[in-house]
């Protein structure tokens, strides 16, 4: 459900019926995350592309686990309840550990992440929340101290990505009133090797 009129899967023709049979889930699911572009289905192509590449690509080097992470990070920065329920759940089904996954939304919750990862990985949580709260006050020093933390430029590339992305993503679904009632949460395209494969499972 969501404020904005979305087309539902049985309702859907042309390109947006195409689009929905690449991105459905069980049962002819499809998140609404995603109906939310049904009435511009190619921003919802766009969508796929975007997060396909940052999140869910064999071509990335940090582990899925970290990048799911700062993603469920970004979207409580945001408030945006509905990433962080989603992205939560999928974070969950990688670790299949509940205390695991309980200690870090604790640590997400009480913004001590710099005690549950490594000092490698809060460095990328510290430029996360920067990148997303305090934009303007980003300078080349967050780079290098990426760098200096231990990260290639290619994984701050990714990084980089993820959390714009999210920036992205939780933006539209507040703006337009999305909620997961419908949804089947955890849900994501798994297929890493293959692109163009946008199946959730």
């Amino acid at each position: 459900m969501s404020w904005i009129k979305t087309i539902d899967y049985d309702e859907a023709k042309g390109k947006l019926q195409r689009l929905y049979q690449r991105v459905k889930g069980p049962d002819n699911n499809v998140d609404n995350v995603l109906k939310i572009h049904s009435l511009r289905p190619h921003t919802l192509e766009g969508h796929m592309v975007l997060y396909k590449a940052v999140l869910h690509h064999s071509g990335n080097a940090l582990p899925k686990w970290y990048l799911e992470a700062l993603g469920c990070y970004v979207s409580h920065l945001n408030t945006c309840d509905y990433c962080l329920d989603h992205h939560f759940a999928g974070l969950q089904r990688l670790w299949s550990d509940e205390a695991k996954s309980q200690q870090f939304l604790k640590a997400l919750k009480n913004d001590t992440l710099d005690a549950f990862f490594d000092s490698k990985y809060a460095s990328g949580a510290t430029y996360a929340k920067k990148l997303t709260l305090g934009i303007k006050d980003i300078i080349e020093q967050d780079f290098i101290s990426l760098k200096t933390a231990g990260f290639s430029e290619g994984e701050i590339l990714e990084i980089n990505q993820v959390v714009s992305y999210f920036n992205y993503v939780n933006r539209s679904v507040i703006g337009l009133g999305a909620s997961t009632k419908g949804d089947i949460l955890g849900l994501s395209p798994n297929q890493n090797d293959d692109p163009n494969n946008w199946g959730h499972s």
